[in-house]
């Protein structure tokens, strides 16, 4: 009979392990869009990654790499950052509840608002949340997109393709 117990035991214990381990994996997604990006014809590869497997310990990490396979920009967000300016202090206790605004943060990075085709239009004008007005009316006159993502509740960088420096700038970073 201690047998039989010990079996169930050890079985209930398998699987609880398993299923434990499938989350935790669950939990690291990778999602890849394609868009025209350091040229208006030719399309440049965008990655979103969710790395780790404790969500306070996470981080997302987004690249950009041309046609050719170079990578053009790398920025690394901390997924604690984003749990701090996101969830209030009671949610910031369940572990489940971390993993999923974290999985719905990737899965909403490349959603159609943030793609912005042109970066700026013939109307935009540059305010104080533009730190470099001259890349601002660079990509006015390129009409090459740009790009946005948030780094908090309150914080969106926008970045373009600068084809005179060959390299990606923030063009705007506000609200």
């Amino acid at each position: 009979m201690k047998f039989a117990h010990s079996l169930i035991l050890f079985f209930a214990f398998a699987i609880v392990a398993c299923n434990s381990k499938s989350e935790k994996a669950a939990q690291n997604i990778q999602k890849i869009k394609l868009e025209a990006f350091t040229d208006t014809a030719q399309l440049d590869t965008f990655k979103v990654a969710l790395l780790g497997d404790e969500p306070d310990e996470m981080k997302i990490l987004f690249t950009i790499t041309t046609k050719n396979g170079e990578e053009i920009y790398k920025k690394e967000i901390a997924a604690k950052e984003l749990l701090k300016s996101y969830l209030n202090p009671t949610d910031l206790k369940s572990e489940d509840k971390k993993a999923k605004f974290l999985t719905n943060e990737v899965n909403f990075f490349f959603d159609e608002e943030h793609i912005l085709i042109p970066a700026v239009t013939e109307q935009e004008k540059p305010d104080n949340n533009a730190p470099d007005k001259a890349f601002y009316e660079e990509l006015r006159a390129s009409k090459l997109n740009g790009f946005s993502y948030r780094i908090a509740n309150d914080i969106n960088i926008y970045i373009g393709w600068s084809a005179k420096d060959k390299k990606v700038k923030i063009y705007y970073k506000c609200c």
